[in-house]
């Protein structure tokens, strides 16, 4: 994983995706397949509302690639394209990690899993994510929207809300659901 991974995020993502039509478009394409079924842990950290109040986003993740430490700027959007500042770091040990940040006053304000299968078509990644809550599919890169297009997406339905905002939605219409979006504790 390299230390700082791009200073800017542009992002589709799209609800209800049925993976099995998207791979065989992006089969197709002659997309390359980079990892597939990998499992991601996510927590979002905050103190006393201060980032989530300014648009900000601190996460701790774990993946096949190992852990990482990611800070999100304010989305913004470009058309339907959400546009953030992001900086990514390996983290080492995520308990290490986890307490560090604890100690300088952060907390978990939520938590989501999912199984990422990534694929890559061009500068283009493109994610088919299995969450608790439904399958997605994520397009990431400077030429997001067009790729998208050519997968069968409308750039026009894609969905705004982070993870843990669908998720937060779907406790509402859900009171009995667990805390977090996970598939284990």
């Amino acid at each position: 994983m390299a230390e700082d991974q791009g200073s800017s995020e542009r992002e589709l993502k799209f609800a209800n995706v049925e993976h099995s039509v998207l791979r065989e478009r992006l089969i197709d394409l002659s997309a390359e397949c980079e990892g597939s079924g990998a499992h991601e842990d996510n927590w979002l950290f905050d103190r006393d509302g201060q980032l989530s109040e300014a648009g900000h986003v601190l996460r701790l993740r774990v993946d096949r690639r190992g852990t990482s430490l990611t800070y999100k700027g304010p989305a913004k959007f470009d058309g339907k394209v959400k546009v953030r500042e992001e900086h990514e770091t390996s983290a080492g040990d995520a308990k290490k990690m986890r307490a560090i940040l604890e100690a300088l006053g952060y907390k978990v304000v939520g938590r989501y899993q999912k199984i990422r299968e990534e694929w890559r078509l061009g500068s283009i990644v493109i994610a088919l994510d299995h969450t608790p809550i439904g399958d997605f599919a994520e397009f990431e890169g400077p030429d997001c929207e067009r790729v998208a297009k050519r997968c069968g997406f409308d750039p026009e339905t894609a969905e705004r809300r982070s993870y843990l905002r669908l998720y937060a939605d779907h406790r509402q219409e859900n009171p009995d659901s667990p805390p977090h979006m996970a598939f284990t504790d």
